[in-house]
């Protein structure tokens, strides 16, 4: 029988980082929460320190974590079997985030194509739109709100065709990189991650530019209605991914230039170019049905 079948499944230490990262996101739970009660005036102004302290909490647990993960594939510790568990975990994780867009996409679905003609008398709603908002028109997006403030729709040929024209190409940087590792040319490989990420930071600028334009200039805010409020829950959970598939990829840069990747072994690098492109789909798909449709 050949030697895979007696392979060695490595099985590590017991370690303090699965609890350190619960405690961090139970941190961020209570301290998110919290900042929306004291933004209300109904709070005790405390939740945005416990907030912070929650972020910080996660950044070591991730810096801590992923270092003993390192070491201990640099140790050749890990095996084929191994190799496949971190395939098999990657896919899972990026499943759940698809599920995650996939309800705030279903919420914008539903507001559109159920809400909207109902509130606007559709069907045997005539006495519903007569009674609740008798002044409303059925038209998407939504700029007037139940108050009677008014917005405006974010044009979609602005900086979120730039952003769009940005993210698609960082996508091809990523792949070029990506065949300059398996061809084990690693001057390439820093090439392509370098622009690849010189493109997402340009994408998350612009980000923050637009939504400047849009408090300040449009009147679109995350209390806008439901226009504004899917609107900036879409787009701000998409450039929070953006934000750390840019810190993953920074790191791959940096273990590309102290030469941790082989063409053989180097699933950290796919596993981070999964996600990146996994966020690039997600953004094509906001393009087309938050700013275009």
């Amino acid at each position: 029988m050949s030697n895979e079948t007696y392979e060695k499944y490595y099985v590590p230490e017991q370690s303090k980082w699965p609890a350190v990262g619960a405690l961090a996101l139970l941190m961020i739970i209570i301290g998110a929460g919290q900042t929306i009660h004291d933004i209300k005036g109904i709070g005790g102004g405390w939740g945005h320190y416990v907030l912070f302290a929650g972020i910080a909490t996660v950044i070591f647990f991730m810096f801590g974590w992923f270092r003993d993960i390192i070491n201990e594939s640099l140790g050749g510790k890990y095996s084929r079997q191994m190799d496949r568990s971190f395939r098999m975990g990657m896919l899972w994780f990026i499943g759940s985030e698809v599920m995650f867009f996939a309800g705030f996409f279903g919420a914008l679905f539903y507001a559109r194509m159920f809400v909207v003609p109902w509130l606007g008398g559709a069907g045997n709603n005539f006495m519903t739109h007569e009674l609740l908002w008798p002044d409303f028109i059925p038209r998407w997006p939504l700029t007037v709100t139940p108050g009677g403030e008014t917005t405006e729709a974010m044009p979609p040929w602005g900086l979120p065709f730039i952003n769009t024209i940005l993210l698609v190409t960082s996508s091809f940087t990523l792949t070029w990189a990506h065949h300059a590792l398996k061809a084990n040319n690693r001057m390439k490989t820093i090439i392509g991650l370098a622009l690849t990420l010189v493109l997402g930071f340009t994408f998350l600028s612009l980000q923050v530019e637009e939504y400047i334009h849009a408090y300040t200039e449009m009147g679109l805010t995350l209390g806008s209605g439901i226009y504004g409020s899917t609107f900036f829950m879409l787009t701000g959970f998409h450039g929070m991914h953006v934000t750390v598939g840019a810190i993953m990829l920074t790191v791959m840069l940096f273990r590309a230039i102290k030469g941790h990747f082989t063409p053989e072994k180097h699933f950290a690098f796919e596993a981070a170019a999964w996600y990146w492109h996994f966020v690039d789909v997600v953004w094509i798909a906001l393009f087309a049905f938050v700013y275009v449709l």
